[in-house]
């Protein structure tokens, strides 16, 4: 699809009075209709998706071209990395997508009914919403570290569930913050290229961009870098989650194993005892006493205790 700014231009005759071109998904049709009225390339799929720093960022006659993969990420929808294109002249911004994006719906809501629009002003205000996506993304990622550390980090004393429910409830949330480990990963190679591409174009384009938009760009690059800064925080604060979601699941299998150890030793004495007068031999003393079976079945107690007290001298129970 084709749409023209500042207003909707659609008729290819008109496209030469068009600031903004936004492609999403363009036919082959709609490639050669911006490539004639302008006289500039549309990348393709192939160029987009390109890893190079000099395929991404390029400059050829006066025109920026440049590429990067962007979050393009709705409110319940996967986050996802899509490669987009910014074609930049003095005449004419083009974008080209394959998604939608909530960041240039705002921008086209914002700037489809302005009197007078500069292809330049229109790069420099999606740079700045794409930025402020990011921002309300990792806002949202700390949302997400937060619950999961008031679960993980609960008061002591407060109540716990079964351990076979706590174990489960644990893993889910190691797999959420893996979830949120990865977006936040998303979010800084997001805002690492958006960085890379503003301080492109204010070197490149220092000549004829004027200068407001080119303190905007230096504005833009200081929020992304306290935003890399931060996002790198959340990377750390995932890891201490996870570790600290480990150990409590090992701590809590580890009581298990405990209290079944020491059931094991606290039982064998008295196994012991049992099985030695359990033998029925004719020779056996004991069997003539009168207080023979009490006698057993004491030694059986005490033998099942003297463990027990052992254990709670040493303080491992």
């Amino acid at each position: 699809m084709l749409t023209a700014y500042p207003t909707d231009r659609s008729d290819r005759s008109l496209l030469t009075s068009a600031a903004w071109i936004d492609l999403v998904d363009p036919t082959e049709a709609e490639r050669t209709a911006f490539e004639q009225a302008f006289g500039l390339h549309v990348p393709s799929k192939a160029e987009l998706a390109e890893i190079e720093a000099t395929s991404r960022l390029r400059i050829e006659n006066d025109t920026l071209y440049l590429t990067a993969p962007l979050i393009f990420a709705a409110d319940n929808e996967p986050w996802l990395l899509v490669p987009t294109g910014f074609v930049l002249s003095k005449r004419v911004l083009m974008t080209i997508r394959s998604a939608k994006s909530t960041a240039f719906d705002a921008v086209i809501k914002e700037l489809s009914s302005a009197a007078k629009l500069e292809p330049a002003q229109a790069f420099v205000r999606i740079i700045e919403e794409l930025v402020d996506r990011m921002a309300d993304l990792l806002e949202t990622v700390t949302g997400d570290l937060d619950d999961a550390s008031h679960v993980i980090f609960r008061a002591e004393g407060s109540q716990r569930t079964k351990l076979g429910h706590e174990t489960a409830m644990l893993r889910r949330l190691m797999i959420g913050t893996g979830r949120t480990s990865e977006r936040t990963a998303r979010i800084h190679y997001t805002l690492v290229c958006l960085d890379r591409m503003s301080k492109f174009t204010v070197e490149r384009c220092h000549d004829w961009i004027a200068t407001d938009l080119a303190v905007r760009l230096q504005r833009v690059s200081s929020d992304i870098s306290s935003l890399v800064q931060f996002s790198e925080g959340l990377v750390s604060r995932v890891q201490l989650l996870q570790d600290a979601a480990t150990g409590i699941i090992n701590i809590d299998q580890n009581e298990v194993m405990k209290v079944l150890t020491i059931a094991s030793v606290v039982g064998i004495p008295p196994v012991l005892v049992a099985g030695i007068y359990g033998m029925n031999f004719k020779n056996m003393p004991e069997y003539d006493w009168t207080w023979g079976y009490p006698y057993a079945l004491a030694v059986i107690v005490i033998t099942a205790l003297l463990p027990l007290i052992w254990f709670k001298w040493k303080d491992w129970i």
